[in-house]
């Protein structure tokens, strides 16, 4: 028999303090949804500043409420349902469709605001709303809402079944400490993230001055200033891993490399000429005509690579282009992004951009020297950005690593 460690009891939900509750949803907390006989149809919506928001599953990214792009509904719709009319302190969650679980602590709501019939709202709280937030979000909740949900072509959740779902309830004091430690950690987050998007901005600004063609700059055809172009292989692919990983279009962003989905060549021994090597520049020869363009440089991402043929590998000629960093910078300023745009070919969905048109674009280049000079500034701008994306990632780390011990009592803070 397992001993049951001290000080600690064994709960339907796991191991809790012996101070702790396991208690029921519908213990601490009203459930409140839109009412079949009241949802809304498209005659309801109206014109921002003619009627309430209605958040949808839309307007949940990471445990936040994104106020951006709301739909808003009549009036008369939303004074209807007064049971969920929200306010700042209420906690959403998404009931329905493919987001289901999705959930945000509602903060910063500056107008009135109601639901669309995919979420429900908690009310009437016994528990501290910041730290129940932090639990319908933790993974724990997820999974008895993964184990409960209705599948289908819609799945779905009853407001009985969330009611019955089980959540472990500290001392009250303790639920203000837990809440503000992981609200300390959220605030650490956010900062990072706004300072993020300042430095973001501010690159965009020295982009568009750096790279805004100056008197003395010359105008070329692409094809005068490559030395070669080359396409990756024709190559079958699939996410069993293997020592052959492929670059695909989806790896490349606008001047960087992801490497959140990595796909393996199947079937066959790739040949050498489509081996990746340090400082290769790649274009993405074909996507969507938003995303048709895409440059980035290889830096030994991963310790050996291929990639496809969506993908070409373009050389510069070393007389006109100083480096690949200059020309990242050019390919991904939106002037050249537009450019790139208006030789594509196809649907929205599905274009491409051939080579002879490539070859056939015109690019503003200045000396060498300067070339240097704006590829430094702006590598620099990048060096400062991915130590600040790396520093946001050890923060969300943290605060995840922070929920698994607090939430659950492994750690306490009384």
């Amino acid at each position: 028999m397992e001993m049951v460690k001290t000080g600690y009891k064994q709960t339907e939900i796991g191991l809790i303090p012996e101070d702790w509750e396991a208690v029921m949803v519908r213990d601490v907390v009203t459930i409140n949804g839109r009412i079949g006989f009241r949802g809304y149809t498209i005659k309801d919506i109206v014109k921002e500043g003619y009627g309430a928001i209605s958040l949808s599953p839309s307007n949940i990214k990471d445990g936040k409420i994104n106020y951006k792009n709301c739909t808003y509904i009549s009036w008369f719709k939303y004074e209807e349902s007064p049971e969920i009319k929200i306010q700042n302190g209420d906690v959403i969650l998404v009931k329905t469709g493919s987001t289901f679980g999705k959930s945000a602590l509602v903060k910063n709501l500056v107008e009135k605001a109601t639901l669309n019939p995919q979420v429900v709202v908690f009310k009437s709280m016994k528990i501290n709303n910041q730290l129940f937030s932090y639990l319908v979000y933790a993974n724990d909740f997820q999974n008895q809402i993964i184990s409960a949900v209705v599948g289908g072509a819609i799945p779905t959740l009853s407001q009985e079944q969330i009611y019955n779902f089980q959540i472990p309830l500290p001392p009250l004091p303790e639920q203000q400490a837990i809440a503000e430690a992981l609200s300390d950690a959220d605030a650490w987050i956010e900062s990072l993230e706004q300072l993020i998007a300042k430095k973001r901005l501010l690159k965009q600004g020295a982009m568009q001055e750096l790279l805004s063609p100056k008197k003395d700059w010359e105008v070329r055809k692409l094809g005068d200033i490559i030395l070669s172009n080359q396409l990756g292989g024709n190559y079958a692919n699939s996410d069993s891993y293997n020592e052959y990983p492929l670059i695909k279009m989806g790896n490349i962003q606008r001047g960087s490399i992801s490497l959140k989905k990595i796909e393996y060549i199947s079937g066959t021994i790739p040949s050498k000429k489509d081996l990746l090597h340090f400082n290769d520049f790649l274009f993405n020869t074909r996507n969507t005509i938003d995303l048709v363009g895409k440059v980035s440089i290889w830096r030994n991402e991963l310790p050996k690579a291929y990639f496809n043929s969506n993908l070409m590998r373009i050389t510069f000629k070393p007389e006109f282009i100083s480096s690949n960093v200059f020309m990242n910078a050019v390919f991904n300023s939106k002037y050249q992004i537009q450019k790139l745009k208006d030789i594509a070919t196809g649907t929205t969905s599905v274009a491409a951009i051939y080579t002879r048109d490539l070859l056939g674009l015109e690019i503003y280049i200045p000396n060498k020297k300067e070339q240097t000079r704006i590829g430094t500034i702006l590598s620099d701008m990048d060096l400062e950005l991915e130590a600040l994306m790396q520093q946001l990632e050890k923060a969300r780390q943290i605060k995840q690593g922070m929920m698994q011990e607090l939430l659950t009592g492994r750690i306490r803070l009384i």
